[in-house]
């Protein structure tokens, strides 16, 4: 049995922290690597589901992040599933130019443990100084 009441409404079903915060991971649709993880709350789900790309909230800003609106690096939403408890979403998403980190790697994953040292394990593809030049 699920904590998510389906027939709730589909924001209220949701299990917001105390900051009216909920976890997001986003998952590059064709290939299934996660790219990256942030936070929205209701009003960046609500933007997202309105415009059909990734609106994250930053935390550090404190403020709506479209992802891409400064490196052209959109993500594309193919479809949003929350877990079964319904505190954490998972997005689909189409990866525009296939960057989804400010350091200009395709993951925000590309740290591998080895050892006991974290090494860069994944290239960059296109310098940062490059992609936010504007």
């Amino acid at each position: 049995m699920s904590d998510l009441d389906p027939d709730a409404g589909w924001l209220d079903a949701l299990k917001w922290d105390d900051n009216g915060m909920i976890p997001a991971i986003a998952q590059e649709a064709r290939s299934g690597r996660v790219v990256m993880f942030a936070w929205m709350n209701r009003e960046s789900l609500q933007k997202t589901l309105a415009c059909g790309n990734a609106v994250y909230w930053s935390r550090t800003r404190q403020q709506l992040w479209k992802k891409g609106e400064e490196s052209g690096h959109f993500q594309k939403i193919i479809s949003i599933r929350a877990d079964c408890d319904g505190d954490v979403l998972l997005l689909s998403v189409e990866q525009v130019g296939g960057i989804a980190c400010h350091t200009g790697r395709e993951s925000c994953f590309f740290f591998e443990l080895q050892g006991e040292r974290w090494v860069p394990a994944d290239p960059v593809l296109k310098d940062p100084k490059e992609i936010y030049a504007k």
